[in-house]
């Protein structure tokens, strides 16, 4: 006899990994950097980090846990979105 398999994933918990960039708006304006990467990603609280070049295409799927870093040509950071 065989069990059968949940296929159902768990539901997500919250409050893990969820981004919010609010406390990382401070690093607007900065040149990108490894460095200022991991402090965005520590202050917003996010799994993942985006960096987005000028011109890149970019997938329009949102997720709660992806902060996303958009560059100017200079490489300065532009923008500090979720999603």
């Amino acid at each position: 006899m065989t069990t059968p398999v949940d296929n159902e994933a768990p539901p997500p918990v919250m409050g893990e990994g969820e981004c919010d960039a609010n406390a990382a708006q401070g690093l607007v304006g900065q040149m990108a950097a490894a460095e200022l990467g991991a402090e965005a990603l520590r202050l917003s609280g996010a799994r993942t980090l985006r960096w987005i070049q000028p011109g890149q295409a970019v997938t329009m799927d949102y997720r709660t846990d992806r902060l996303n870093i958009k560059l100017d040509a200079e490489n300065r950071v532009e923008a500090i979105t979720c999603g």
